[in-house]
């Protein structure tokens, strides 16, 4: 007579086992930290080059204190930012105290992943529209808070967020007359 009790238990054990590793993934994904209430901009406060958003009166915009893990193949959206002075990016960038120029590849990170400076002059690798490039992180682009002041009466990034200079899209091939001009699906790791 055969016995089916070790094969069920191993069926069984397995079972438990991808559901253990699916509940571990869940509980890794980063959840909202909270809202923030806009405010309306003073009168030329909101710098809206490169297509910027300014914060709406009265509107809640969520907030992240974390982004999703980082791997190899890191899944995030490309969106496009002056760190000019008078550009649409705010004050000096976080990593040094200074502006760079649009032609240089260079990056603001989304803040759970620009965890902490831990980035800071670090290089990333960015994969997008068949091409990749090495940009140099010098920023955060703040998911945490945002509607005022300091962050330009822009609201707050969202947890997954590469905002890369001009410089970075040009090295992409990616033609500020295309659809994707400001805004792509993109991988990245670090470098």
């Amino acid at each position: 007579m055969k016995q089916v009790y070790p094969t069920f238990t191993y069926l069984l054990v397995l079972f438990v086992l991808l559901v253990t590793a699916g509940a571990l993934v869940e509980a890794q994904k980063c959840k909202p930290s909270g809202k923030v209430k806009g405010k309306k901009p003073p009168k030329n406060e909101c710098n809206q080059d490169n297509g910027a958003e300014c914060c709406q009166q009265g509107k809640f915009y969520t907030t992240y204190k974390c982004s999703p893990p980082v791997s190899a193949h890191t899944k995030g959206i490309l969106t496009i930012n002056s760190f000019e002075e008078g550009g649409d990016g705010g004050g000096q960038s976080e990593c040094d105290g200074r502006y760079h120029d649009d032609d240089t590849p260079v990056v603001a990170l989304s803040t759970g992943w620009f965890s902490n400076k831990k980035r800071c002059h670090h290089h990333i690798t960015i994969n997008g529209n068949g091409r990749s490039v090495k940009a140099l992180v010098v920023d955060h682009c703040d998911s945490t808070m945002g509607c005022d002041g300091e962050h330009g009466y822009q609201p707050p990034c969202a947890n997954n967020i590469v905002d890369a200079s001009k410089a970075v899209w040009k090295a992409l091939g990616v033609n500020e007359k295309n659809k994707e001009w400001g805004w792509m699906d993109i991988t990245w790791s670090d470098a």
